[in-house]
């Protein structure tokens, strides 16, 4: 779930705010994309093909899939916000900060947790998490984009819809990201009830296809497709638009890995192609690839 390993001078570490820039005439709405979620600290093996506990040492890097998306879209000259009340005010917090503002992401939706340390309580939020979403910030973006783990447990659950619902009234459009992860639930059946309860507000949705490699946007991958539908078969399509489809999806993507990706709406569907080249890390490639859509569509909302 971590990108890659940026090179940090904890030094340099900052508070400093990243103030919203206008990038439209006066009375537009801004092409803003606002990431909801948690940004934490990965440590990754330095050699590959080993568990854990026979890795001789490990890098830090910055991680959290929505974290993630936001640099993506700012990378490709995108305006990008996160939100997210996920680090504590300490070293490591500070450098999390301060990769954001590095890759010109706004982070003034996101908070220090004064009680929290970073390495040790990542998704920390007081009870009156819903409070603390910025209903203005959220209002300027264009589209706001989300995953599933912050529907597992209070108050991050009801934070996470009050973004969402002031988003909608806003006419932003959701993008939704599965981004399923069966441990973290406490069952598999919660899992499946906890990300289908979101499933039919979403604009965008992105599903992802391991086996090769919020939502009127989806990505979802064939293991996704498979525990959501209970089993049926991922490449069929008419399974994946009648089980996964609803009335405001106006796009659903199914990822396949180096194979390329499945698309589909109401009006039409199709399948691209994977570039062929030397994978070195797929770490955060699924992230990579929604971040390019979002900022596309953040940037031409009527295509």
């Amino acid at each position: 779930m971590s990108g890659c390993c940026f090179p940090v001078n904890l030094q340099k570490s900052r508070k400093d705010s990243f103030k919203l820039k206008k990038s439209s005439p006066e009375g537009e709405k801004n092409s803003w994309s606002f990431v909801l979620g948690r940004m934490l600290i990965d440590f990754v093996p330095n050699v590959g093909g080993v568990s854990l506990s026979e890795a001789p040492s490990f890098k830090k890097a910055p991680g959290g899939a929505p974290a993630n998306v936001a640099v993506g879209i700012a990378r490709l000259g995108g305006l990008a916000a996160f939100i997210g009340k996920v680090i504590g005010e300490d070293e490591f917090g500070y450098m999390l900060a301060d990769i954001l503002v590095q890759n010109n992401v706004v982070k003034s939706g996101m908070p220090f947790d004064p009680h929290a340390r970073t390495a040790l309580a990542l998704v920390t939020l007081r009870d009156d998490g819903e409070h603390e979403i910025d209903a203005n910030l959220i209002k300027k973006a264009n589209i706001l984009h989300y995953g599933s783990i912050s529907l597992i447990e209070e108050p991050c659950r009801s934070a996470h819809l009050a973004a969402m619902d002031i988003a909608k009234k806003s006419g932003c459009l959701l993008s939704y990201d599965p981004n399923l992860r069966l441990p973290l639930w406490p069952f598999a059946e919660a899992a499946r009830d906890g990300i289908r309860s979101t499933w039919n507000q979403s604009d965008i949705t992105k599903i992802h296809n391991l086996t090769f490699g919020h939502h009127i946007y989806s990505e979802i991958s064939e293991e996704e497709i498979t525990f959501l539908t209970g089993g049926d078969d991922p490449y069929d399509d008419d399974v994946v638009l009648k089980q996964l489809s609803h009335p405001n999806l106006k796009l659903l993507l199914a990822t396949e890995g180096a194979h390329g990706c499945r698309y589909y709406t109401k009006e039409f569907k199709g399948r691209v192609g994977g570039v062929k080249f030397e994978a070195v890390d797929t770490t955060g490639a699924g992230d990579a690839f929604i971040g390019g859509i979002l900022n596309i569509l953040a940037s031409y909302p009527n295509l």
